[in-house]
């Protein structure tokens, strides 16, 4: 027994068989929001190496998950009766993902099990929604897997699979692509390595989304001075209103 310990010691020694280290990067770690903004493009790269910061021995799998801030959503169902859509049943979601994409070396299915996706949320299936209240594990499935879907067609939660690329074992990389309606705030950028069938590293990096200009005036105005806000939304609708008036009456 204690020869074959040691031969196995030996061999971990030889094939450096530890976990490897990841380090992280961005292309920019602040997105400004003027007016005008069309969404953005963020680089995610990095490296993978081993603790002494060689270049790593094993092949590995790369995710790579990007993660805006939470807010609150309600979702309501529809229905049609005797002809017409009507509001039905409705949940809340307290703290769902303002935006969610990942992006793999392959595909999540290929690379670990069901338990292990849903641990580390690998997936848009695999998002924990837990809405507000008690509510039937069937209701809740299927509120959740709508809210996932009406994300989804938005082009607020992604899935790339096979959209990171890794160079010699070392370097990988991953393209997001966030459109103009993204909400403010601070993002999450984690990347996991993943070698048969577990996840044996994670690092994180960071971006804000801020707001610039004009607009970062409004949002500020609206968070800290409401009621002088309201005020001047007021005044501004009935002048626009009146100019509109005037221009159609010398038309």
């Amino acid at each position: 027994m204690l020869e074959g310990l040691l031969g196995g010691l030996a061999l971990m020694l030889l094939t450096g068989a530890r976990d490897p280290i990841l380090v992280p990067e961005i292309s920019q770690h602040q997105i400004e929001v003027r007016q005008g903004f069309t969404g953005a493009d963020l680089l995610l790269f990095g490296a993978i190496l081993t603790p002494e910061g060689a270049r790593a021995a094993q092949d590995y799998d790369i995710v790579v998950v990007l993660e805006g801030p939470l807010k609150s959503i309600v979702l309501r169902e529809k229905k049609k009766v005797a002809g017409m859509w009507i509001n039905a049943d409705s949940t809340e979601f307290r703290s769902a993902p303002s935006f969610f994409a990942i992006a793999s070396s392959r595909p999540i299915d290929k690379m670990v099990d069901d338990k292990t996706a849903a641990i580390y949320e690998l997936g848009l299936k695999w998002l924990q929604l837990s809405p507000i209240g008690v509510i039937d594990p069937k209701a809740q499935t299927r509120f959740s897997s709508g809210l996932v879907d009406l994300m989804h067609r938005q082009g607020m939660y992604q899935q790339n699979d096979g959209a990171v690329t890794i160079s010699g074992q070392v370097l990988y990389q991953a393209r997001f692509e966030l459109p103009s309606s993204v909400q403010t705030g601070r993002y999450t950028a984690e990347t996991f390595a993943i070698h048969d069938g577990k996840v044996v590293a994670s690092a994180m990096t960071r971006v804000d989304v801020t707001k610039q200009g004009f607009e970062r005036f409004v949002a500020l105005a609206a968070q800290t001075r409401s009621l002088l806000y309201g005020l001047f939304a007021v005044v501004m609708s009935v002048a626009m209103g009146w100019l509109a008036g005037r221009l159609f009456a010398l038309v």
